[in-house]
């Protein structure tokens, strides 16, 4: 059977008709049962492994959690002592399929930093302006610097897993403003939840540019499964504790 090169011929139409006639009816039959229990398989394959992703984030916040309180209760202390200002700090972030949530952290600046953002803009280290990322961020308080080092103002965050907004390993939330200058190809961080670590944060952290956030996103996106989670969750504790690009 030809197909003629100017003629608008549809192929689907064309295949399907070869199938018919090619294959007998009882054998057409018996491959159908097959896909369909082939599909039936991997979608109970992919239940199976989000319903553990969620167990495993679930039980590792929780722990966490109760882990990290008598730390997050000294620190809360002296912050008070500081400055006397508010202990958390909450602010929209974009989570999976664009969905806008409130993420939780201890508060590291003085309490005028989104306000002083603008006026620093021209000192991003980031070439591209969809992240800021400046050493030496004069927003930062003197504590504030201490508990960025070591990811202690991350602690809360843990909070966001277990309701569910977030997830051990994932991609970093970003904040709308950065979504807004993301290009088609920068999006396909949204597909899956954000989370507290991954690939670039125990990979240098502040001091990967933008455009290496993003591949190294998109690279966890494509590997993503429980091994993989594991070995990050593993090396996130020696990159937290050298700190390491932490600023």
């Amino acid at each position: 059977m030809a197909i003629q090169g100017n003629a608008k011929t549809d192929l689907g139409k064309l295949v399907a008709e070869h199938w018919s006639h090619a294959v007998c009816p009882q054998k057409q039959e018996r491959w159908n049962r097959r896909l369909r229990m082939k599909v039936m398989l991997w979608r109970g394959s992919l239940r199976c492994s989000m319903l553990l992703k969620r167990t495993v984030d679930v039980i590792g916040s929780a722990g966490a959690l109760l882990v990290f309180f008598p730390v997050l209760a000294v620190v809360a202390v002296l912050i008070k002592f500081e400055d006397g200002g508010p202990i958390f700090f909450r602010q929209n972030r974009v989570g999976k399929d664009g969905k806008i949530f409130k993420m939780f952290k201890i508060r590291s600046m003085h309490m005028n930093a989104e306000a002083r953002k603008l006026q620093l803009s021209r000192h991003n280290q980031h070439v591209r302006s969809a992240t800021f990322k400046m050493k030496n961020d004069p927003r930062i308080t003197r504590l504030g610097r201490w508990i960025r080092q070591y990811s202690v103002d991350e602690i809360p965050q843990f909070w966001n897993v277990l309701k569910g907004d977030m997830t051990l390993v994932g991609p970093r939330p970003a904040v709308p403003g950065e979504v807004i200058e993301y290009r088609a190809r920068e999006l396909r961080r949204l597909v899956v939840k954000p989370g507290i670590t991954g690939l670039w944060q125990i990979g240098g952290r502040g001091d990967i540019d933008f455009e290496g956030q993003v591949r190294l996103d998109l690279e966890y996106i494509r590997s993503e499964g429980f091994w993989a989670n594991l070995r990050i969750l593993l090396l996130t504790v020696p990159a937290v504790l050298l700190g390491r690009g932490a600023y």
